[in-house]
């Protein structure tokens, strides 16, 4: 049940976050589509490349892909003056969607059995991947990449997963309201990872 549930709120939530990206770059409606769906599904596409799944794995997820298409249709119909608010809510969506794909990853690798070592990076690669792919894609540089925490608590979430700490229904789902908050405080209170330059000024 659970894996359903973070399957639906990850699809949903990077969806809308690609798909509003796609809008602010001005893309055209077939691009609209195709970075919503880059978004939702790039992250598991590269967690089944990392652990040996077959690329075609991806096309047995239809209704996912049906909701992944109503969300940006739903996005794409919202009136401009909602969608220009994107740096006020939108964040939430990623927040959320990084939260539920990287348990979600972390899952489905402590499923097949894969070390720790192999959790973490499966759900930082679930939780991150379609948001890098969609950055990259808009010609932006990527979160994961900037001083912002951000895969640091996919990768959180992933350890917790694969230690077994939260092994049942409510528990992940209290994981994802954990995730999802301390992604968003971080945000709120621009926590930061150390950056060394060496570049002289």
């Amino acid at each position: 049940m659970a894996w359903d549930v973070f399957s639906f709120i990850g699809t949903v939530a990077f969806a809308i976050s690609g798909a509003i990206i796609a809008m602010e770059e001005e893309y055209d409606l077939l691009g609209v589509y195709i970075l919503g769906t880059v978004t939702a599904f790039g992250g598991g596409a590269l967690r089944n490349l990392l652990i040996g799944l077959p690329p075609t794995a991806l096309w047995s997820q239809g209704f996912l892909f049906q909701v992944a298409i109503i969300s940006i249709t739903i996005i794409f119909l919202f009136p401009n003056h909602l969608i220009t608010h994107w740096e006020r809510w939108g964040t939430y969506f990623d927040a959320v969607g990084l939260s539920a794909f990287a348990i979600q990853g972390a899952m489905f690798a402590v499923e097949l059995e894969l070390p720790i070592s192999a959790v973490i990076v499966a759900a930082i690669l679930t939780g991150s991947g379609g948001g890098i792919i969609r950055d990259l894609l808009a010609g932006r540089r990527p979160l994961v990449f900037k001083r912002e925490i951000y895969a640091v608590w996919a990768a959180v979430g992933g350890l917790f997963v694969g230690l077994g700490l939260f092994n049942n229904d409510i528990a992940l789902y209290l994981l994802l309201v954990v995730i999802t908050s301390l992604r968003i405080l971080s945000l709120i209170y621009h926590w930061t990872l150390p950056v060394k330059s060496i570049v002289n000024k």
